[in-house]
């Protein structure tokens, strides 16, 4: 008799159910997750009130290797009872994007140009089980992942993906080092995210920027090694970076806010002359009436950046089997697999607005 899987399927927006989803046949290049925990992200909310067809939502995943076919466990350098963690991205390997190591940006493993991806795929494509809501995930032969140590917390093993874009927006993209001063404007789980791996990649400096209605994250990115913390609701962020530096302005600015024109500019006005500006939201408008000069005048150079890469992974890997930092103070709520609908409202700040990490365990 086949074996089947519990999952939560988003049949429509905002709406999860239960059901049973049968486990497919292991090929020699494919495998079988038993999933241990999955972090709900932004991307997840995003799916989830505004659902395109029935899929298993969540991609933050960690678990543990239940299956694994003999060319995929020589591929992947795992045996079945490994500990991995999951990337989202299931790319071709074959094209410009994959062989320069931009996989992300591969069209195979876009939603948006009908690729496939974890916790972005129909269940309509077989064998359905490409979403982390679910106790067990299917290895597609193109998937990406990562081991991961025992040791490590199941709350902390869930920040890799998001601790990943950290290191790939601050070390890899930013280049950021010893005496670099940072400033990070939102204390989101990127934001967060970036403040850690700049402290790690050595920045002096690291200045997070919240409202009022941040005020227990921004209490938070000082525990974790955020130097100064500014609530844009109440003080000018360029007059207080120029406090703070002494006149000589951000190294580097980040914006992961939840998008605008507002933190765009005063990114562009914190940053010092020849400086960074990376934007990192996913919902940015266009601009009217803004003045382009400030580019110009202080050159600064401006770059979108979106996801991670396997190094990045692997970096946020060997950082949270480290234990150096107290990570799991990151994680708020727990639920179990027929509370994902709470899991994900509680995520879009719905029951609790100083939510931080939302996580699914589902064997609870």
């Amino acid at each position: 008799m086949s074996r089947a899987a519990l999952a939560a399927v988003a049949t429509e927006t905002k709406h999860t159910e239960i059901r049973k989803v049968s486990l497919p046949e292991v090929k020699s290049d494919t495998g079988i997750l038993k999933i241990e925990i999955v972090g709900v992200c932004g991307t997840d909310v995003a799916y989830y009130e505004n659902l395109k067809a029935p899929m298993i939502l969540g991609h933050h995943v960690v678990g543990y290797i239940d299956e694994v076919g003999e060319l995929a466990s020589k591929r992947w350098g795992v045996k079945q009872g490994d500990r991995v963690v999951m990337e989202e991205y299931i790319p071709c390997g074959q094209c410009e994007m994959c062989r320069t190591g931009y996989y992300r940006l591969c069209s195979n493993t876009n939603p948006r140009e009908n690729g496939i991806r974890y916790g972005a795929t129909p269940i309509a494509v077989e064998p359905s089980l490409y979403g982390g809501f679910s106790q067990y995930l299917y290895l597609h032969p193109n998937a990406v992942l990562h081991k991961i140590p025992s040791h490590v917390p199941d709350v902390e093993a869930a920040l890799a993906l998001p601790l990943s874009n950290g290191f790939e927006w601050m070390r890899i993209v930013g280049g950021i080092g010893p005496g670099q001063v940072v400033v990070i404007q939102g204390p989101g789980q990127q934001g967060l995210a970036c403040a850690l791996a700049a402290k790690a990649s050595g920045a002096e400096t690291v200045i997070m920027t919240g409202r009022n209605s941040s005020s227990e994250r921004l209490k938070l990115a000082l525990e974790l090694g955020a130097d100064y913390t500014v609530n844009v609701s109440s003080e000018n962020l360029v007059d207080r970076v120029s406090e703070i530096t002494n006149g000589k302005m951000a190294d580097l600015v980040i914006d992961v806010t939840s998008g605008g024109t507002d933190p765009v500019v005063s990114s562009l006005e914190a940053a010092k002359t020849g400086g960074t500006v990376l934007l990192g939201a996913a919902k940015y408008k266009r601009f009217n009436d803004f003045d382009l000069d400030i580019i110009y005048n202080k050159t600064l150079t401006v770059k979108g950046v979106r996801g991670h890469s396997y190094k990045s992974v692997q970096m946020a890997v060997d950082f949270i089997a480290s234990g150096k930092f107290p990570l799991a103070m990151m994680n708020s709520h727990n639920f179990k697999l027929s509370d994902t609908d709470l899991a994900l409202r509680t995520a879009a700040g719905e029951t609790d607005p100083s939510r931080l990490l939302v996580t699914v365990s589902p064997w609870l």
